[in-house]
């Protein structure tokens, strides 16, 4: 008994180390220029069975289902950050990279493979499908405040964020091919209409749903909310799985369906969720550093095979399912150059790698290590040469979005009032205006302007200036209105973002 309790110790004991150094981890990840979820993947590796050995851990059930449930949270929370005003207008792009990109890619991967790996048609294609989607966990995580040019950041955010069903698809397609020889091919293609189709739907009633209980079911507790929020996403899972449909999907469209609504509590619930996405990411990639044994994977004959996949992905794959996938829309060449260079890998091919090892496919174990590697190396290289490349292509633009959060306010209680805090940009058209001219609604106070790292007592000759952080008491009634006035540009400004777009 007291052995057991003693071990019991040991692992919260390891599991808070790791989580702290995880964190810690993310600090320095910036500096030295690489992605923090390799370093997640490395702190894995470390404490593994072929690291340090404090771990020991090869169960692919566990690591599946790890994998599925950090994704739902870090699509949820990617979705709900999601505008759709800015990603209406690449709908198009996105879908058309999130599925015939995803099959282009898998065809080129697969022919490399076949020659590299010397193993069947079939297996290798099965790889192929696993890499061919870029990852949403990566692409958030790399692209959150880079500021490249919005067209662009919203089509790759789309894009990761939907072409998780055809990679799973093809996987799916490929490994039932594999084990049942006899299966009927036009019913999985059936299948994939009925998959996007009905997640789809499905994201879009979750999602619905979400934004008008939340906004109408009074809870004891600010701090239920998020976990409310957080419901719905595993409702819109679980729902369109049991009826045969993309889960990922329709997470993804749910929660840019709750990100884009007026919402109570709304801050609260993204800040909830920005904490929980990166608790997510960090068990996700250490459980995938846990399962992957160095000794296996960075072998000679692994690495050699694994860089040469990699540089077909990156270098030929990639770059020409995009510049054929966007031939009949409007991207100049060097956008198209860096929509190729920022189709990270991460998670997502790797978690689809265990699927062949559940199905016992004959060579699962030699696909995973290669997979591994690829993703590696494609994590490594581009995501720590994103931004400079969007420079070198002058693809970065002015910051064009001013945060504006909603700080609720216990002591005000049920009450349908909040404290908007907005930062105000040289762009805006309240910029030089008086308060007394600013012509807010009735329901809605400027209680306080911080200036300079001084604080301002309001009053009605107060000029705004670029800066400013205003703090303004608002009836939930009145937000949208209040939220369009200070969100306001001048109309040269709004020329001018255009002419750049």
């Amino acid at each position: 008994m007291i052995q057991e309790i003693l071990e019991s110790n040991q692992f919260i004991m390891l599991v808070a180390l790791l989580l702290i150094i995880s964190i810690v981890v993310t600090k320095f990840s910036s500096r030295l220029g690489v992605p923090s979820l390799v370093l997640f993947i490395a702190v894995g590796m470390i404490v593994g069975s072929d690291g340090l050995g404090f771990l020991y851990f090869d169960n692919p059930e566990i690591a599946q289902l790890v994998g599925v449930f950090a994704l739902i949270v870090i699509l949820f929370e990617g979705g709900m950050l999601t505008k759709w005003n800015d990603i209406r207008s690449v709908i198009g792009p996105s879908v058309t990279l999130a599925t015939a990109g995803v099959v282009l890619t898998t065809g080129i991967v697969a022919i490399a493979a076949k020659y590299i790996l010397h193993i069947t048609w079939l297996e290798a294609l099965l790889l192929g499908s696993i890499i061919g989607s870029t990852d949403a966990a990566a692409v958030f995580a790399v692209l959150k405040g880079k500021n490249i040019r919005g067209k662009l950041e919203a089509t790759l955010e789309a894009e990761s964020g939907t072409n998780d069903p055809m990679a799973v698809f093809l996987t799916i397609a490929f490994i039932q091919l594999l084990t049942i020889p006899d299966v009927n091919i036009w019913g999985m293609v059936g299948s994939f209409f009925w998959q996007m189709g009905a997640g789809l739907v499905v994201g879009a009633m979750v999602g619905y749903l979400a934004s008008y209980s939340l906004n109408r079911i009074n809870l004891d507790s600010s701090g239920l909310y998020p976990l409310f929020a957080l419901g719905f996403a595993f409702l819109a899972y679980s729902a369109s799985s049991l009826i045969q449909a993309s889960g990922l999907l329709a997470v993804y469209v749910a929660a840019v369906f709750i990100g884009n609504a007026e919402l109570a509590y709304r801050y609260s619930i993204l800040r909830f969720h920005e904490g929980f996405g990166w608790m997510a990411q960090i068990l996700m990639f250490i459980i995938l550093g846990l399962f992957v044994f160095p000794s296996e994977v960075f072998t000679l004959p692994v690495m050699i095979d694994g860089l040469i996949v990699a540089i077909v992905l990156i270098l030929i794959a990639r770059p020409v399912a995009t510049f054929i996938s966007l031939a009949g829309f409007k991207f100049d060449t060097k956008e198209k150059l860096f929509l190729s260079w920022a189709g990270l890998r991460g998670a997502v091919p790797i978690v689809l790698a265990i699927f062949p090892m559940l199905a016992e496919i004959e060579n699962s174990q030699v696909i995973f290590n290669v997979v591994f590697f690829t993703v590696l190396i494609s994590t490594l290289v581009q995501g720590s040469t994103i931004t400079w490349l969007a420079e070198r292509l002058k693809l970065v633009s002015e910051k064009m979005t001013n945060p504006i959060h909603s700080l609720e306010l216990i002591s005000i209680g049920k009450t349908n009032v909040e404290m908007m805090e907005f930062e105000v940009m040289a762009h805006n058209q309240i910029v030089g205006q008086t308060l007394e001219n600013m012509e807010l609604p009735d329901r809605a106070l400027i209680n306080a302007i911080i200036r300079d790292g001084d604080v301002i007592t309001p009053y009605g000759q107060t000029e705004i200036k670029t800066g400013d952080t205003l703090y303004i008491l608002v009836s939930r009634s009145s937000k949208k209105e209040v939220r369009k006035l200070l969100e306001a540009v001048r109309t040269q400004e709004v020329d001018n973002e255009k002419s750049r777009a």
